[in-house]
């Protein structure tokens, strides 16, 4: 996995209470499928993100396993409903075991 930090967008980072909040996050990844083959026609290994997990304040908000079938640099969109302020935890994690977090504060308003 690249060590580039994460693209995240937050739509509003100081919501009203019980706003909708869309989160986007985009990381650098090449998404290796393990089906092609290198110059010497050997295939070369499956290293995809394998786990996405997205938490407010210690609790799940979103988790998604990929498949092969996801392109390079796999970019997520999703929303959740601002009850209280907290941090936002992201981590995605490949098949080599590498890791990325990134954390973002929401303040409710």
């Amino acid at each position: 996995m690249n060590s580039q930090k994460p693209r995240i967008w937050i739509s509003n980072n100081t919501p009203a209470k019980d706003e909708i909040v869309r989160v986007r996050a985009v990381i650098v990844h090449r998404m290796e499928t393990g089906l092609r083959l290198n110059n010497e026609g050997q295939a070369i290994t499956r290293n995809i993100v394998n786990k996405f997990v997205a938490t407010f304040n210690d609790q799940p908000l979103f988790i998604w396993e990929p498949e092969t079938a996801i392109a390079q640099n796999p970019y997520l969109e999703f929303t959740f409903k601002a009850r209280e302020s907290g941090t936002i935890s992201m981590r995605w994690e490949d098949d080599e075991g590498k890791i990325i977090t990134s954390d973002t504060e929401i303040t409710v308003s």
